[in-house]
């Protein structure tokens, strides 16, 4: 018994009796599974007994060569109980940081019975709210407003007069960060009984103990959430001036005339678009052949388009060979073309990512092994090298988005409190950058699915195809999907539009639960709304869309 684990499964695609029968005999022939239960088609799950190394995959794989698709979605030991510990001198679980993960795991953790504790040294929130998310958007959509007021048409046109007082839209910012910190934060911890906030600087002393402010304590379990933080590359020169850092640009007391921007991220698209359409001149720089490299190069190479008919210069394939600040404005000496070019500007962005907040916590105490960029090594569970800390959030590394977080939160505080078995997958698992038009994305990439060896085809569609783009007079953009060709399942979506992120959804559920292009387009999706441009993508994977009448498919 010690040596078997149970496993659930996800399974779709079964519609009748004989289904749970297929499915039920495709995993029985995988070595080293000893019982499966696939009580009816309608549940959609199966539960698998095991050897314990037998690999959740060739289970899905077993599943997949039937006809149908299954995601394990947990995988736990036999021999381990649905149980509280309750060893702790104070507490069952302790986190140390107090943000999205923290709060996601304090929840779960209250809701299961367990005592709580969250450790916080700074302001309680954590990234998102009080310096990434909230805090940007509320100024990307003040740009935008005051852009597209300006500006109705608002495609190749010039940005708009910057505010007659930015200190005063900073203002409302800090003020909805304030509300939505003590909305969605304090007052939260204070409708459970069983969670405690405590300040200080905690630091890991061995095993499954911490120290905070001079007092040691030993919860039955730790969780680690300490965030991350905007890191810098080595660029010769950099080290020694002052500079903005992605936290920093949203509070700049004043608009600069001029600004450089390093990192062509999200962030540092983001950010770049907000200060040119409030009339700052903006420069961004990128090593890559194009904007937003992560993208779909079609994506990219869009949205460097736009960006540059709002006037933003995008410095490509640039190789920055040092940076200093003379007088009152930096200059940027930079290989851009093949030919060295000194850039100056008012004010200097470095918007270049984030590295996880590790340093000072005892990990090597603890025996916690971290990776390449100090992020903390976690498994399947969230479960680190040492067996009673587990760890949620940016401190593990990317993806760093504050959804993934408050999921792994959650996650790993069952994990740890009951030995549940959950395991983390980030399979279908969509993504938001917040340039006008937005770049929105789940799944495989074109590159991504080649490299894995899957035969695929891709469909792209200009959204100038789109009836709803074209009533609403903006046709910026394009839908990109990708398919395996065998099964006819959506492997990946991409959108740049206006409305991406709200598109991208019904991509996401569609690779979730294995669907095909097929099931999209045999789909009713309400005429002139945005995500009917997935629809039309996907019908161009057999027709010409441009031949057909409004709603015809």
């Amino acid at each position: 018994m010690a040596n078997q684990a149970q496993f659930t499964l996800r399974v779709e695609g079964m519609t009748c009796d004989n289904c749970a029968r297929h499915v039920t005999e495709a995993l029985r022939s995988v070595a080293g599974v000893t019982d499966v239960r696939v009580g009816s088609w309608k549940s959609g799950q199966a539960a698998v007994v095991a050897a314990s190394e037998v690999d959740g995959k060739s289970l899905e794989a077993a599943v997949e060569k039937a006809g149908y698709h299954a995601v394990v979605t947990e995988k736990r030991p036999l021999d381990v109980g649905r149980r509280i510990p309750s060893s702790g001198e104070s507490f069952d679980l302790m986190t140390i940081g107090g943000g999205s993960a923290a709060f996601a795991a304090a929840i779960k953790a209250a809701e299961l019975g367990a005592r709580v504790a969250i450790i916080e040294k700074g302001t309680i929130g954590g990234t998102c709210v009080n310096v990434g998310c909230v805090p940007s958007k509320t100024l990307i959509k003040a740009a935008e407003l005051c852009y597209h007021s300006a500006y109705p048409n608002f495609q190749g046109l010039t940005a708009c007069p910057p505010p007659s007082d930015w200190r005063r839209v900073v203002q409302q910012k800090d003020e909805l960060v304030a509300t939505l910190r003590q909305d969605k934060y304090v007052h939260v911890a204070e409708q459970y009984a069983n969670i405690t906030i405590l300040k200080g600087d905690a630091r890991l002393t061995g095993g499954r103990s911490l120290e905070i402010n001079g007092h040691r304590y030993t919860p039955g379990k730790i969780l680690l959430a300490t965030g991350s933080h905007p890191w810098t590359p080595p660029i010769p020169g950099l080290a020694e001036i002052p500079y903005l850092d992605s936290t920093a640009a949203l509070s700049v007391p004043e608009l600069p005339e001029s600004m450089i921007v390093i990192g062509a991220g999200s962030v540092g698209l983001e950010l770049a678009q907000l200060f040119g359409r409030f009339g700052v001149r903006v420069m961004v720089f990128e090593t890559q052949p194009h904007l937003a490299a992560a993208a779909e190069p079609e994506i990219g190479t869009a949205l460097t388009r736009y960006l540059e008919g709002e006037k933003i210069r995008a410095c490509v394939n640039a190789v920055i060979e040092r940076i200093d600040r003379k007088s009152d404005q930096y200059e940027v000496r930079a290989i851009l073309d093949g030919h060295l070019e000194v850039c100056t500007a008012k004010q200097l962005l470095v918007a270049t990512g984030r590295r996880p907040n590790t340093d000072g916590l005892g990990l090597e105490l603890a025996g916690i092994q971290t990776g390449a960029h100090g992020e903390i090594v976690v498994d399947e569970y969230l479960q680190t090298s040492n067996s009673d800390v587990y760890a949620a959030g940016d401190c593990i590394g990317n993806p760093m988005y504050v959804y993934v977080a408050a999921y792994a939160g959650g996650l790993a505080a069952e994990n740890a409190l009951t030995g549940a078995g959950r395991l983390y997958d980030l399979s279908a698992l969509p993504s938001v950058t917040f340039t006008d038009p937005q770049m929105a994305s789940v799944g495989l990439t074109e590159s991504q699915a080649r490299a894995q060896g899957l035969k695929i085809k891709t469909a792209v569609l200009n959204l100038k195809d789109v009836p709803r783009a074209q009533a609403s007079r903006d046709t910026r953009g394009l839908i990109k999907l990708i398919v395996e060709e065998e099964t006819q399942r959506l492997l990946g979506a991409h959108v740049l539009a206006a409305d991406a992120g709200e598109v991208i959804q019904e991509a996401t559920l569609a690779i979730r639960f294995g669907l095909t292009f097929k099931d999209i387009t045999h789909t009713f999706h309400p005429y002139l709304t945005m995500v009917e441009g997935i629809k039309l993508a996907a019908l161009t994977f057999e027709k010409d869309v441009a031949k057909l009448s409004c709603c015809a498919a």
